[in-house]
C-alpha cells in the first residue's frame, strides 16, 4: 500500500513541477497580439480568398492594425467584403476608409468552338493546369480558354461557371467578388481583373493571343491579330499594342465603343451598355 501511494505522490509531484514548467515557459516566451487583430479579423468575411495579398482573413487582419500606425487603409482593400466591410476595419482602428472601386473579373477569351475548332481529343484529368503543362490542349491556340473549370473550382462565390456550348468560362458579375481566386488559378493568364465601371459598362479585347496576325487567324477566327486599327481610332489613347495584341486600359477608356466598331475580328466587346440603334441610310454611307 505505501509503494502505491508513494507511486502516486511521486507522478502527482512530476506533474505538478511540469505544469509550473509549462506556466513560466509560457509567460516568458508569450508573443502580445494586438486586440484589435481580433476584432477586425471577426468582421471580414473569412473566406480566406487570398484577394487582398495576405494568407487569410487573419493575415489581411494584421496587415490592417500594422497599417493603422500609418494612419490610412489606402493600400488595403477586402474585396469580398467591400466598402461596407472596410468601413467596420477603419471605424475599429479609428480611421477612415478610403472609397475602392470594386473590381470584376473577366474572361479574355472569345474563341468558341465555331471559331477555333476542336483538332484532338483530351483524355486525361479534367484540370486546366495539368492539360496545359501537356500541350496547347485541344486546339491549335495555345493561348485560349481550356474550359477544364479551374477558375470554377477556385471561385467560392460560384460566380465562374464554364459554358459547355462554348468550353468558354464566363463570369456572372452579380456574384463575382473581385477577389482574384479566378485569376491566380488560370495557368493561362486569361483572366483579368478591371474596374467594374460605371453602370458595369466596360470595353475589352477578349484576347490573349501574342501569336503575329497570320499565325493568330489560323488558330482562331476571332483573335487580335495587332493590326493597330482599334489604336488608330481611339481619341483618348487608352488602347496600347503590345507583342501583337491590343489591350485597353480602363481607366483611360471613355467608353465611346470606337474601337469596337473598328476591330475588324470583332476581338473587341462592349459589356452590358444597352442594344445600339440601327444605323440610319446616311449614317451607313
Amino acid at each position: 500500500m505505501n509503494v502505491i501511494l508513494i507511486a502516486v505522490i511521486v507522478l502527482g509531484a512530476v506533474g505538478l513541477v511540469s505544469a509550473l514548467i509549462l506556466f513560466a515557459a509560457k509567460e516568458k516566451f508569450a508573443v502580445w497580439e494586438d486586440p484589435r487583430i481580433k476584432e477586425v479579423s471577426e468582421v471580414l468575411p473569412q473566406a480566406n480568398c487570398g484577394g487582398c495579398g495576405y494568407p487569410g482573413c487573419q493575415g489581411f487582419a494584421s496587415a490592417c492594425v500594422k497599417a493603422a500606425e500609418t494612419g490610412s487603409l489606402s493600400d488595403l482593400n477586402c474585396a469580398p467584403g467591400g466598402q461596407a466591410v472596410m468601413e467596420q476595419v477603419a471605424g475599429i482602428l479609428g480611421l477612415q476608409a478610403s472609397a475602392a472601386a470594386p473590381k470584376v473579373a473577366v474572361v479574355r477569351c472569345n474563341g468558341t468552338c465555331d471559331a477555333r475548332p476542336h483538332g484532338v481529343e483530351f483524355d486525361g484529368v479534367h484540370s486546366c493546369r495539368i492539360q496545359n503543362m501537356t500541350g496547347m490542349g485541344e486546339t491549335q491556340c495555345q493561348w485560349g480558354c481550356l474550359g477544364e473549370g479551374d477558375c470554377e473550382a477556385a471561385c467560392l462565390f460560384g460566380a465562374i461557371k464554364v459554358n459547355p456550348a462554348t468550353r468558354i468560362a464566363e463570369v456572372d458579375e452579380s456574384k463575382c467578388t473581385g477577389c482574384g481566386a479566378c485569376a491566380k488559378t488560370c495557368p493561362r493568364s486569361i483572366i483579368e481583373l478591371r474596374p467594374q465601371g460605371p453602370k458595369n459598362r466596360k470595353v475589352v479585347v477578349l484576347c490573349n493571343n501574342k501569336d503575329k496576325g497570320a499565325l493568330a487567324t489560323k488558330e482562331c477566327k476571332n483573335s487580335c491579330i495587332g493590326c493597330g486599327k482599334c489604336v488608330k481610332a481611339c481619341k483618348f489613347e487608352a488602347i496600347e499594342l503590345g507583342t501583337n495584341l491590343a489591350h485597353i486600359d480602363p481607366d483611360k477608356c471613355r467608353l465611346c465603343r470606337k474601337c469596337e466598331d473598328e476591330c475588324p475580328r470583332g476581338a473587341i466587346h462592349a459589356f452590358n451598355f444597352p442594344p445600339r440603334k440601327p444605323k440610319t441610310q446616311e449614317e451607313q454611307a
